[in-house]
């Protein structure tokens, strides 16, 4: 529900009830990962997605419900091969899913407007809120920051609270979103109790280097994608904010000197696109040392290989230079600086996601892989204004299964 915060934190602000439907986890060939978020209010309006269209009249009359009820519940939903045309997921996946109502008395409101507010001001916090156990403990909430401190409860006593803050605070330390097991009491073995753990973390980093057009364009890209994106040059009179609206920093300064003193972390995507070895060398040098996600340089093959013979002299070893993605970009027989971009955002998520770059016409490979296989922690899309709402159509009504445990649901 973090993927909503803006819009939430709005609602809460202003006294609204409402319900929110969490993707709790997927099975097969299901379109959003956990952590995705419907929400409804009380007169009809709904925001977010949690399965690109598939499932969303349903999941909307269940939010009404849980609106009416007042009682978190959990649901299954799946494809169904007796009625393709049911409501379910034609793609053959599955979502489980939680949800939740947050209204004035609702237990865990305290605790959700606080992970709302944290959220919007992009404080690094984890909201765990229990998804199978007894049914007086669905939905309940716990908030934990990174030193470990936590408010709310999960309702099972404190030695309980103590165990979901300790797991949430690791997946927070990796930035990630997704479940852990534990048992009533406490203890770290799988038990009765299933956990969603919801990161929020600063957005991860593209560091741009080179004020060129590509650059530019790249910002936009990167943006797009939830990167916060800093584009560095030694260059004044190129490095401009003007020259580069959608870039969140430009830094005049050397690269190799700006990389070596600002933060970067696992999830940070570094793209060199000066081709110019007096930049690209002491730069490559020390970014190849350094534990990013992604390090990218622009440029010929031949001035890749000239790069690469540089390097080497200047001591980079040969296992540092397989890091080294060059030419950067995928090849889409790209030719202007936004094509040029669109290459190289989809170099980044292909490695990110751990994608081929093949057509999928044709291919055998996975669709949708699995999120904590290549790292959960991705990117929300850069909004700059909270999203309308809009009022749903009318959508069929399903029935709620309030049983900790999910089942398959083929309404219709």
């Amino acid at each position: 529900m973090l993927d909503l915060a803006e819009e939430l934190d709005r609602w809460t602000e202003e006294g609204r009830e409402y319900a929110v439907a969490t993707v709790v986890a997927v099975g097969g060939s299901a379109p959003r990962g956990p952590g995705a978020a419907l929400a409804v209010d009380s007169a009809g309006t709904v925001i977010g997605s949690v399965s690109g269209g598939c499932v969303e009249g349903a999941v909307y009359d269940l939010c009404l419900q849980a609106l009416e009820t007042g009682e978190s519940v959990t649901e299954r939903f799946g494809y169904s091969d007796d009625d393709a045309f049911a409501v379910g997921l034609t793609c053959g996946g599955t979502i489980d899913m939680l949800i939740t109502p947050v209204g004035g008395q609702a237990p865990a409101r305290r605790v959700l407007a606080s992970a709302l507010s944290a959220a919007v001001r992009r404080e690094p916090t984890a909201l765990a809120r229990i998804v199978r156990g007894p049914a007086g403990l669905l939905g309940r909430a716990l908030l934990v920051r990174p030193d470990g401190a936590y408010e709310g409860g999960v309702g099972g006593g404190p030695d309980l609270d103590a165990a979901v803050a300790a797991e949430a605070r690791a997946l927070l330390e990796t930035g990630r979103t997704g479940t852990v097991e534990l048992s009533a009491d406490g203890s770290r073995c799988p038990g009765g109790l299933t956990v969603l753990v919801e990161s929020n973390v600063p957005p991860p980093r593209m560091i741009v280097f080179g004020a060129v057009d590509f650059a530019s364009a790249l910002a936009r890209a990167g943006r797009f994608l939830g990167y916060h994106v800093t584009v560095c040059d030694a260059r004044p009179v190129f490095a401009t904010r003007a020259r580069f609206p959608d870039a969140d920093e430009v830094v005049v300064d050397w690269p190799h000197r700006y990389l070596r003193r600002t933060g970067t972390d696992a999830r940070t995507v570094l793209c060199v696109l000066t081709h110019d070895a007096k930049f690209d060398v002491p730069l490559l040098k020390a970014a190849l040392r350094l534990p990013v996600a992604f390090v990218g340089a622009m440029g010929s093959r031949r001035t890749h290989e000239d790069r690469n013979r540089r390097l080497r002299a200047e001591g980079v070893t040969e296992r540092e230079l397989t890091r080294l993605r060059s030419p950067i970009g995928l090849d889409l027989g790209a030719r202007t600086p936004e094509e040029t971009a669109l290459s190289i955002a989809a170099e980044i998520v292909a490695v990110r996601r751990g994608g081929t770059g093949v057509p999928l016409t044709g291919s055998r490979t996975p669709i949708h892989r699995d999120e904590a296989e290549h790292g959960g922690d991705r990117p929300r899309p850069r909004r700059d204004r909270p999203g309308a709402g809009r009022t749903a159509p009318g959508a069929a009504r399903g029935r709620a299964d309030s049983a900790a445990v999910p089942r398959i649901r083929h309404p219709g």
